[in-house]
């Protein structure tokens, strides 16, 4: 009976990963739930078509006052940007546009998502971001959060997309895919010891530990949390040995899951560092 048990525990745990390896990294939600006027900020929708023709929905921030530099900002893996895009509902006021998109499948953007399709939609978001007719060819730096950091390395360490960025930061990035399916199946006891072969489900294919070493010579700060326990810390020192100069770590202190760029200091030392990468200082 406790054989027939387990054996039955161990065919669902395996279901369920079969049937979520996108569930893991994807969870979107349709409805928005707040908007930037909510916080007093302007912005506008755009539309974007990704390069499958998947039509995408998004927000610009625009900047206040004169313009340094567009931002484009890619969210986390859940609900959509209306519940991240206080990530970055400050840096309007301090010379920046910003650029939200959400991935398909999110809020009110067409489709499904997928690892090959939601990095078809960051492209899209950054050809928009890139493309003189919308920012007058104002520089372009790419910043993403959790699972948008990891797509971000990605995306930049394509060397075609490579010319379009002066920069790119992440916080709160993990290293790999399949790394980190597999720590949080360790984590649930089902599953502990059979996290090695079932990470094996996970497609590894685009691995942000890999593609980062591509980004150079486009400086990459990557920013952590010390008390990161979704994605943690380890994996912003993998991704920064794996890089090549230019690069910065910059790990907050008692931070939590992108927890450190609601500190007013770090702010100020974000902003500095865009700041430098706009005029090459």
């Amino acid at each position: 009976m406790v054989r027939r048990l387990s054996s039955r525990l161990v065919a669902a745990a395996l279901v369920v990963c079969l049937a979520g390896c996108t569930g893991l990294f994807f969870q979107p939600m349709r409805e928005h739930v707040h908007s930037p006027s909510d916080a007093g900020v302007a912005f506008r929708d755009i539309a974007l078509t990704a390069s499958d023709g998947v039509r995408l929905h998004g927000w610009v921030l625009p900047a206040q006052g004169e313009a340094r530099g567009v931002v484009v900002f890619l969210h986390g893996n859940a609900e959509n940007i209306s519940t991240h895009v206080a990530s970055v509902l400050w840096l309007p006021a301090r010379g920046y546009h910003v650029v939200v998109p959400d991935y398909r499948g999110y809020g009110r953007s067409e489709g499904r998502p997928s690892l090959d399709g939601v990095l078809r939609d960051v492209d899209a978001a950054t050809a928009y971001a890139a493309d003189p007719a919308n920012f007058g060819g104002l520089p372009v730096v790419l910043f993403g959060q959790s699972l948008g950091g990891a797509l971000a390395l990605v995306h930049a360490g394509d060397p075609s997309h490579r010319g379009r960025f002066a920069g790119v930061v992440t916080d709160s990035a993990f290293s790999g895919f399949r790394d980190i399916a597999r720590e949080k199946l360790r984590l649930w006891w089902v599953t502990r010891w059979f996290a090695g072969p079932l990470g094996w489900l996970v497609d590894d294919g685009a691995r942000p530990a890999d593609a980062v070493a591509r980004i150079a010579p486009v400086p990459l700060v990557l920013i952590h949390g010390d008390r990161d326990t979704i994605v943690p810390v380890h994996h912003a020192s993998r991704l920064f040995d794996a890089a090549l100069a230019p690069k910065s770590l910059w790990v907050a202190p008692g931070a939590g899951h992108i927890e450190a760029l609601r500190r007013p200091e770090m702010r100020d030392r974000f902003v500095r560092h865009l700041d430098g990468l706009v005029t090459g200082d």
